[in-house]
């Protein structure tokens, strides 16, 4: 195919040894690719690629859709060492993504991606361009997604982004874009790499090992095997090891809330009591080592930090399995492989201890030691408040991920083809501990066989029948068979046609038993999926070179599911280079989602959401305790087998230039609107609606909390909300990215520098009645998964200098600042996510969340050709991640885009090996 200087100088700067460093580029080198710039003469000469978002193998490789391409090389200069780090750090992944730091989420123990701020549900995450299995849990009880911890580092050739709406090929998921993971195809010889780390502040040792082997030349042996090991563990790091506000949850000295004092649900480990007489608090005995004694008009209490003395910043992980691959050349235009792997994840977490005052599922706010009861020394009933800290509380997770791939390649006639067979399973185990038992609970305080007053004199039987424990199993499958074929049609004036045409059939399964079986865990929320189904879709793809400077792109996929019905997704794509230098693409494509398990199957969910009643609300109860202090509200949401997919209208306009061999850069700018949005009932309206008066709105139906004790007449919080799932919303996103990338070769010096950025200009919810919610620069959406919000700008720019065998690379990364606010939660004045008791914002920079960014710096010597040093410093000047109380998945900051900054300065050192 005829094919111009743009694409010839493009495929030269990624086909050269000096290939970027950073994290973007138009597309990848190959590992079978020549290493030296074409020319004109010998382009044909260049072997074709697929590239994520086509069928088709091509010579040009910049498509009409924008893909980022991550190599091994990259990952390495990067300085991460999980696919979790690496794909996370791309600046269009926003809103939505899962840290592996949100361990009190329903999706803990996984780190998923989530690009254009759609969620998780609306990124598609491939293998090998196959589809993998579901994490066995959803995040938020509601969305499926492939958990980026179970995904074989050590043997991934590059990793491709798309950032384009992709149902046209690949069927449902693809709204938001395709993060394709690409295995090494062949590897002959050993590599090893060995790796250890700390943190400047404490905690967080890491140490890390690879191994990669293989032997076979498919040419000359006409067989290739290699496998690869790892395996990292990385140690928990203690709240207590950090500063003030991460180790703490007490803010009074700086104006906020203190959820330690008594009365605000929250109580000390060595308990306080009620006096009935004087109504009055009091100690259950001598304040221990570790708590203090405070008296004031509410009476004297043992005061104890929970939260530094009890919770993690970043939870114990251990992470490792094998893979392997074998592929034979059976003839010379045709080739068989059979792949297969077994990836473990373990996340091991605690959390405070229980308390005895909890609003969910049992409200025991104002439960009270009868009279009789060893630890009450009056002769009436007395309000406790307490905390078991001699029951440890947290959980256990061990995701199992085993997958099993093989295929046939070759030509027949004019023909390439591809076959692949998958079978995936996933396997996550729960083990849950330190959960109280609400009737053990109820037993222990009205028969006194459990000593609130002397916790030590308990029993080891005694703490096990109030926190028995609990373990499931839950597990995920997608098996699938998948067939293509592509070919040349005939010739237009830019080159040849191109077809490709394929078809696939494949089998969902889901079953996640209940997270707390008949609601008897105190303080716990409930989820529970169950469903499958089976897919066959069909799908084609033409290549139109009509010009030599004007390519047309075109394919469509039709999906049959057998529990939602039929699908056709089409996209079209353009590109037109009216300069040898310079190329405009543009697509426009349609794209759904159908609906998970969670949504359909025979499922349900009740999650938490924190709040603090509204300055109209705690007039009625005269600013209590009570109806000030902010607290947990349960929404249960069930599934409905009536519900649509979602579907989706993306297009994308973007320009390419290279005006020299040593620069690029594209610009692309993307417009997304989604309709039949599944969402979970508007809990918001609901709200508001009953902060009002009372009130509540279809759909939704309020449970109240038990009365005030002090105004047993003024209205009663909120307790518990419920509803079905349901297409109620549309949305809409807006944006940029920017990729610039220069190389430089000064003789003995080589320069790389590269700058790839995001930038939201939009993004709403469009609720029924053309309500507009609108998210970007504000931490909305907060009803979903960490309530991390929607940064307007994210970015970075990585700089590497190769001098002979010293390779150092240095990145800044950058994360935009946004308003404490969540029009999903609440709009208008005092709408701010964290008030004080007296219903103000307190925290510096008047309800604002500092941007945020932090520098790492890495390096590599060559003591030689088989061996090399290496070392990385992480967060190098020690940057401090921005003050976020509203955060619920991390203490007083938020993880999904700050978590760096908690842990602070890091190094780590280590050696590579090869031979």
């Amino acid at each position: 195919m005829t094919r111009n200087k743009l694409a010839l100088s493009l495929a030269g700067l990624l086909l050269a040894p000096i290939a970027g460093t950073s994290f973007a580029q138009s597309a990848p080198a190959t590992q079978d690719q020549s290493q030296a710039a074409p020319s004109q003469g010998n382009a044909k000469q260049l072997q074709t690629i697929t590239v994520t978002g086509s069928a088709l193998p091509r010579v040009d490789t910049e498509t009409p859709s924008p893909v980022t391409v991550i190599t091994a090389q990259q990952i390495a200069r990067s300085g991460y060492t999980t696919i979790s780090d690496v794909v996370r750090s791309i600046s269009a992944d926003n809103s939505g993504s899962i840290p592996n730091a949100f361990t009190a989420g329903f999706a803990a123990g996984s780190s998923g991606v989530a690009l254009r701020g759609l969620t998780v549900n609306s990124t598609l995450v491939l293998i090998d361009g196959q589809r993998a299995a579901n994490y066995a849990v959803s995040d938020d009880g509601q969305r499926s997604f492939v958990d980026l911890n179970t995904i074989p580092l050590a043997a991934v050739e590059r990793i491709e982004v798309l950032k384009d709406g992709a149902s046209s090929l690949y069927g449902a998921d693809a709204i938001a874009g395709v993060v394709n993971i690409i295995l090494r195809p062949n590897f002959k010889g050993i590599e090893g790499t060995a790796d250890v780390g700390n943190s400047q502040h404490g905690g967080g040792f890491t140490k890390k090992a690879t191994f990669l082997a293989g032997a076979g030349d498919l040419d000359k042996d006409r067989y290739n095997a290699y496998f690869s090991v790892q395996y990292e563990k990385d140690n928990p790091i203690w709240s207590r090891d950090r500063e003030f506000p991460y180790n703490t949850n007490n803010l009074s000295s700086i104006g906020g809330p203190n959820p330690g004092v008594p009365g605000n649900n929250v109580g000390s480990t060595v308990g306080s009591i009620t006096n009935p007489a004087t109504g009055l608090l009091q100690p259950l005995r001598n304040c221990t080592p570790g708590t203090q004694l405070v008296t004031s008009s509410a009476g004297s209490y043992c005061y104890q930090d929970l939260i530094n003395q009890y919770t993690l910043v970043a939870p114990q992980m251990e992470q490792g399995g094998i893979y392997g691959r074998i592929t034979v050349k059976i003839n010379d235009t045709t080739k068989a492989y059979l792949s297969a792997s077994y990836m473990q994840s373990k996340t091991w977490s605690v959390n405070t201890p229980a308390q005895i005052q909890v609003t969910t599922p049992v409200n025991t706010t104002n439960i009270t030691l009868p009279v009789g009861n060893p630890s009450n020394p009056f002769n009436a009933p007395a309000p406790i408040n307490y905390a078991f800290g001699d029951i440890p509380q947290g959980n256990n997770y061990t995701n199992h991920n085993m997958r099993l791939v093989g295929g046939v390649q070759g030509t027949i006639g004019e023909w390439n083809y591809n076959t692949t067979a998958v079978i995936n399973h996933t396997s996550l185990d729960t083990n849950q501990f330190g959960f109280i038992n609400y009737q053990a609970l109820v037993n222990a305080i009205n028969n006194g066989t459990y000593n609130f007053a002397n916790p030590s004199s308990n029993s080891a039987a005694v703490r096990a029948s109030l926190a028995p424990g609990y373990a499931k199993t839950s597990t995920s499958d997608l098996d699938s068979l998948d067939f293509n074929a592509s070919r040349s049609l005939f010739d237009l004036p830019g080159g040849s046609a191109g077809l490709a045409v394929g078809a696939q059939v494949r089998h969902e399964a889901q079953n996640d038993p209940t997270l707390n079986p008949n609601f008897e865990f105190q303080g716990l929320g409930n989820a529970t999926t169950k469903g499958s189904r089976d897919v066959a879709g069909v799908y084609g793809e033409f290549d139109l070179p009509l010009l030599e400077s004007l390519e047309a792109d075109v394919s469509g996929r039709f999906d049959h599911y057998s529990d939602v019905g039929n699908n056709f997704s089409p996209k079209i794509g353009l590109k037109w280079k009216p300069l040898d230098w310079v190329a405009v693409r543009g697509t426009y494509s349609k794209g759904f989602r159908a609906p998970s398990f969670a949504e359909n199957g025979s499922s349900s969910a009740q999650g938490f959401v924190t709040v603090t009643p509204p300055a109209s609300f705690q007039a009625l109860h005269g600013g209590n305790a009570y109806s000030s202090s902010p607290y947990a509200i349960s929404e249960y949401t069930l599934a409905n087998r009536n519900i649509k997919p979602e579907k989706a209208n993306s297009f994308t306009f973007g320009v390419v230039v290279q005006p020299t061999s040593w620069l690029n850069a594209s610009v692309d700018y993307y417009n997304i609107r989604k309709s039949n949005v599944i969402v979970t009932p508007d809990y918001g309206s609901a709200l508001a609606a009953y902060w009002a008066n009372g009130g509540t709105v279809p759909g939704v139906t309020i449970t109240p909390d038990l009365a005030d004790p002090q105004h047993p007449t003024a209205l009663a919080r909120p307790a518990l909300l419920t509803g079905e799932y349901t297409n109620a919303n549309s949305l809409k996103t807006t944006g940029v990215d920017v990729d610039i990338q220069g190389h430089w070769d000064f003789g003995s010096v080589k320069y790389i520098s590269e700058l790839q950025g995001t930038q939201i200009f939009e993004w709403k919810m469009i609720l029924p009645g053309g309500i507009v919610q609108s998210y970007v620069g504000t931490q909305g959406p907060y009803n979903l998964s960490s309530g991390a919000g929607t940064p307007r700008n994210k970015g970075s720019w990585s700089n590497t200098v190769m001098y002979g065998p010293l390779t150092v690379t240095g990145t800044l990364y950058y994360t935009s600042g946004y308003q404490e606010i969540a029009e999903d939660v609440g709009v208008g004045p005092g709408s701010c996510l964290t008030l004080n008791g007296a219903g103000t914002a307190f925290q510096p920079g008047s309800c604002h969340v500092g941007s945020f960014y932090d520098f790492d710096l890495t390096g590599s010597y060559d003591i030689n050709e088989h061996i090399a040093v290496t070392a990385s410093l992480m967060n190098v000047f020690d940057r401090k991640a921005p003050f976020d109380p509203a955060n619920y998945a991390g203490n007083n900051y938020n993880p999904t885009y700050t978590q760096s900054g908690v842990i602070g300065r890091f190094w780590n050192v280590g050696v590579k090996v090869k031979f």
